[in-house]
């Protein structure tokens, strides 16, 4: 009988010496210290240490995971419809924003390059890349002779700018009238006066946007094609606007993108804004008047919300952001008082198709034009402000928050074509 237990218990200390190699060769000091932390990660019973023993190579995983489930259940919990958000007063303790190192709203080479200084040098500093700059810059730049040659290139630089076929006719005709007229004593005058047409081109439409502090919540719909940054924009307008003061709250109703709530919480975490927010896959409309029922309750001065980014082909897409705006109806029947749309200012002449069908769809009021600072060549905001009349209220030159600017028209043409240039 004994000697059946001793063989009996060498070859279970055999085969738990077997099993601690297979796990990583633990030795016995190391299981010692990994045992005592089971029951309190997992918050079981006694019996959880012969459970531990039992499966001595899944203890350290089952603890890193208990570890962590406190951290990441209360975000998702937190982050409901907006029923759960009326009952916190406290805007930024309302929803739980996901940690920013998990969606970072900021890229690492954003958080390194500082913002671009302010006023006209900044918007050179950005836009002197641009297509639009360099086919125009180089032509003027070799000091060229006033002739008609000089238009028709100017009318190929336009073009090739993204200008749009209408619009660079009607400039360079009203430029050759002028020339025939013997208005321009050099090409250096001809620039003076192509730059006082694009001024007059941009100026009814750079119109910035003003919150009417009479109407509390003052919702603004973001809306826009795939990848434009329209997530991205919000959170650089909700860090303009709590800036000024105003008291906002952001709708996660980008429901469709996998990790946008998830980038809207990491942005209201950031700016210390309340980010109403449910599910995946949810109802982008059912956001959104939950969105606006809080934002009403509370007295917020502002509600920005975000929506799933859609094709502009794709009618069943447009029309739910017609749903949308009916719902918000409900609660106000004059929301949402402002449909922003975000326009890639890298699409091109499509840009004017997607504005075409998105104005027909929701009404826009106000554009946003992005990434003009990267190959963007800048173009397209002369086509879209001839085309549409639609006020252009901000544009991105770059990924800080602070390098979404208010539009100005002056300092845009100033960067895409600087007088210095008439000076070479």
């Amino acid at each position: 009988m004994v000697s059946f237990f001793r063989r009996k218990k060498d070859k279970d200390a055999a085969a738990g010496e077997s099993g601690d190699t297979r796990k990583g060769s633990l030795d016995i000091e190391a299981l010692a210290a990994a045992f005592p932390k089971a029951p309190s990660a997992a918050g079981a019973d006694g019996n959880d240490d012969e459970r531990a023993a039992a499966d001595a190579g899944t203890g350290a995983e089952n603890e890193a995971r208990a570890d962590e489930a406190p951290a990441t259940e209360p975000e998702a919990t937190g982050a409901g419809a907006g029923a759960a958000v009326l009952d916190d007063p406290t805007p930024a303790e309302t929803v739980a924003p996901a940690p920013v190192a998990a969606t970072p709203p900021l890229s690492s080479n954003a958080q390194d390059k500082p913002a671009a200084a302010p006023g006209k040098p900044g918007w050179r500093e950005r836009l002197r890349g641009s297509g639009f700059s360099r086919g125009l810059g180089g032509l003027f730049s070799r000091n060229p002779k006033l002739d008609d040659d000089l238009l028709d290139e100017i009318e190929t630089a336009l073009i090739t700018a993204d200008v749009g076929v209408t619009a660079t006719t009607g400039l360079v005709e009203h430029l050759r009238k002028r020339m025939k007229a013997r208005e321009f004593a050099d090409a250096r005058a001809l620039l003076a006066a192509l730059r006082a047409e694009l001024v007059a081109l941009l100026e009814p439409v750079a119109k910035p946007l003003v919150i009417d502090t009479a109407t509390r919540p003052f919702v603004i719909l973001t809306v826009g094609v795939n990848g434009v940054g329209k997530t991205t924009t919000i959170g650089k307008l909700a860090r303009r606007y709590k800036d000024e003061g105003h008291g906002l709250m952001l709708a996660a109703g980008d429901t469709f993108r996998a990790a946008a709530v998830a980038q809207l919480q990491a942005w209201g975490e950031r700016n210390g804004v309340a980010v109403v927010a449910q599910g995946q896959n949810a109802d982008a409309a059912s956001v959104a008047f939950d969105a606006l029922q809080a934002a009403k309750a509370r007295g917020v001065d502002v509600l920005i919300a975000d929506t799933a980014g859609r094709l502009h082909t794709q009618q069943g897409l447009m029309a739910e952001l017609g749903k949308i705006k009916r719902v918000l109806g409900k609660l106000d029947p004059t929301a949402p008082h402002e449909v922003l749309m975000v326009i890639d200012g890298t699409t091109g002449q499509n840009a004017l198709s997607q504005l075409r069908q998105f104005h027909a769809a929701a009404g826009v009021t106000g554009l946003v034009v992005t990434k003009l600072d990267g190959s963007a060549k800048g173009g397209v905001v002369f086509a879209l402000a001839r085309e549409f009349g639609i006020p252009i209220r901000y544009a991105g030159i770059g990924e800080r928050p602070e390098d979404l600017r208010v539009f100005d028209a002056e300092a845009f043409v100033d960067a895409l074509l600087p007088d210095e240039l008439g000076n070479a």
